[in-house]
């Protein structure tokens, strides 16, 4: 009796945990130039995050969760010491999925996206 009580009761806690997941969007920034970049900064709703340098060719991978809603933008100091800013698709609180920013020679910055809502 005990044994079947406690199968239940982890079976339950399983779905529970599997359910409860908060969404998080997975982020990457490529630079696909020949130069380092450095001082990265990415601002999304109620936050941000950066990164001191990336290398060349390089990417830097990222989560977060979207809290409020407004656009993503990213800032940047390329090699010869000139930033670089571009803005990316409006978030919405409770979007998952994938980003990426992808930094070019010219230091503009391609988008791709791949999010939903998941309520």
């Amino acid at each position: 009796m005990k044994s079947w009580k406690t199968c239940t009761l982890l079976v339950l806690l399983g779905l529970a945990a599997a359910g409860c997941r908060s969404p998080y969007v997975e982020t990457d920034i490529r630079n696909d130039s020949d130069k380092p970049i450095h001082l990265i900064e990415v601002d999304y709703p109620s936050a941000s995050f950066g990164k001191q340098s990336l290398d060349p060719h390089a990417t830097y991978h990222y989560h977060f969760k979207i809290q409020g809603s407004g656009p993503v933008a990213i800032n940047f100091t390329d090699a010869a010491g000139k930033t670089h800013s571009s803005t990316g698709p409006q978030l919405k609180e409770g979007q998952k999925g994938l980003l990426q920013m992808t930094v070019t020679g010219d230091g503009s910055v391609n988008w791709s996206e791949n999010l939903i809502s998941s309520k």
